[in-house]
């Protein structure tokens, strides 16, 4: 889930023994992020850690049942999916109840989507969070609302409705909503509301988002063969595949990857059907096992890894729990339970009064009502199995 001030709420392995991941580098080596040092106790249970910050979110609802309303009303929605996922909050606890009416006001019943009234261009990705948060509560009365959703996001897919064709380098992309350039970070949300809809695999809708995936690899290949793909080479995935805004990006020119869009195109390909085999899937694997990294998102500039971090958390839980991963091995032959030291990496970052916070703010990550939900949503795929 991504969201910048006026793009993104961003706020989402195997291991194999084919591939390794290099581990960080000097960047992981000189940055240690700040709350690191400042956490809560260290031997705190998973429970201890996800009901602190409950009891944090609990304290910072406002009146109308809202979060961080003034900063995004998708975020409402991001802490709804945390207390639900996290197993922490039910659809009938009053303070999620009063979350979830919120929402309801956001149904646009005639578009189909759940963004209604925003004077935003972020209808996919507030409906995209929405959905989720829908669908978490596990009330079947949203059953309507989330089907009417998911036909709002394949009419506006790039390549429908507006009728691009596959020489477009945005087919099969979601943007910012329907009209606008895709890019991956939209595209996975969409893809999560997808599968958390119910979607089926042989849909067509996959097939034509692959290929937009595909087109935002730094990999040559017959599925990528844009002019900048075979520049870097090394597996990542990057934001946008086209001109960035304001053209300032070369069409050619080198595109490096990250972190948190590269856990989100790996993801991305399982969800459309890529195989473990394929030379997609491995080239990622092999970027994943040279930068992984619970305690940055990789890839960014040099002393800007704690850029997006919750959101990196969050896409890097759930692609390993799409892939179905245990354990990921490092390039260096390190296996890394990377549940435990998730949980452990929020752990210590965890505040005094069971928040998280991030010292950077870009993409929002200033706001705790958003850190704390991503928190949440990340250690709802790392609980201890009993």
């Amino acid at each position: 889930m991504k969201f910048g001030r006026q793009a993104a709420l961003a706020a989402m392995m195997m291991v194999i023994g084919m591939s390794a991941v290099t581990i960080g580098g000097a960047q992981e080596k000189k940055e240690q992020p700040k709350e690191k040092q400042k956490g809560g106790a260290k031997q705190k249970t998973w429970d201890e850690v996800a009901d602190a910050g409950v009891a944090y979110l609990k304290t910072t609802q406002a009146e109308d049942g809202t979060w961080s309303k003034t900063s995004h009303p998708g975020i409402t929605a991001v802490v709804l999916t945390g207390l639900f996922k996290s197993g922490k909050a039910t659809a009938d606890d009053a303070f999620a109840a009063k979350g979830l009416k919120f929402v309801e006001t956001l149904v646009d019943e005639k578009e189909g989507h759940i963004a209604a009234g925003e004077n935003l261009r972020h209808k996919f990705y507030t409906t995209s969070v929405n959905l989720q948060a829908l669908k978490a509560s596990g009330s079947k009365k949203y059953d309507k609302v989330i089907a009417d959703a998911v036909t709002y996001f394949k009419k506006g897919q790039v390549g429908s409705a507006d009728g691009k064709k596959e020489d477009d380098s945005n087919y099969g992309g979601f943007g910012y909503g329907p009209g606008t350039r895709g890019d991956m970070s939209n595209t996975h949300f969409v893809l999560d509301s997808l599968v958390a809809a119910g979607v089926p695999k042989d849909d067509e809708v996959y097939k034509k988002t692959l290929v937009f995936v595909s087109r935002s690899q730094n990999l040559e290949s017959e599925a990528n063969k844009l002019p900048w793909a075979g520049k870097i080479n090394d597996g990542s995935f990057i934001y946008v595949n086209g001109s960035a805004p304001g053209g300032t990006t070369a069409a050619d020119a080198a595109r490096p990857g990250y972190g948190s869009m590269t856990y989100a195109g790996l993801k991305s390909l399982a969800i459309c059907g890529v195989s473990k085999d394929d030379p997609r899937h491995k080239k990622a694997l092999e970027w994943v096992a040279k930068n992984y990294s619970v305690d940055l998102n990789p890839g960014r500039a040099e002393g800007a890894g704690g850029q997006g971090y919750y959101y990196y958390l969050v896409a890097m839980a759930r692609c390993f729990h799409t892939l179905g991963v245990d354990e990921v091995v490092d390039a260096a032959g390190k296996k890394h339970d990377w549940r435990a030291e998730i949980t452990r990496a929020l752990t210590f970052r965890q505040r005094k009064d069971g928040s998280w916070g991030n010292d950077f703010t870009t993409w929002m990550e200033g706001d705790p009502n958003l850190d704390t939900a991503f928190a949440l949503i990340a250690l709802s795929y790392t609980k201890p199995k009993k």
